[in-house]
């Protein structure tokens, strides 16, 4: 269900879930939408879902380069 994920992914980042919207969706109330019941069409959902994904990998890719640096 996209709403899990997209509720651990605010967790682990701690991210406001406006802030997520505007990033992902760019809608400040699709997180709160979902959480009222919205379900969002197929591709909405991939690209949700790919954003979480690039987020990560970018994340990680700095972590590494960060490491490399020190």
């Amino acid at each position: 269900m996209l709403i899990r994920s997209i509720e651990a992914f605010l967790a682990a980042h701690d991210m406001p879930p406006t802030k997520f919207g505007r990033l992902a969706a760019h809608d400040p109330r699709f997180v709160l939408d979902l959480r009222m019941g919205r379900e969002p069409r197929s591709g909405t959902e991939a690209r949700i879902r790919g954003f979480m994904n690039g987020f990560n990998a970018a994340l990680a890719e700095h972590v590494r380069g960060q490491a490399d640096v020190g």
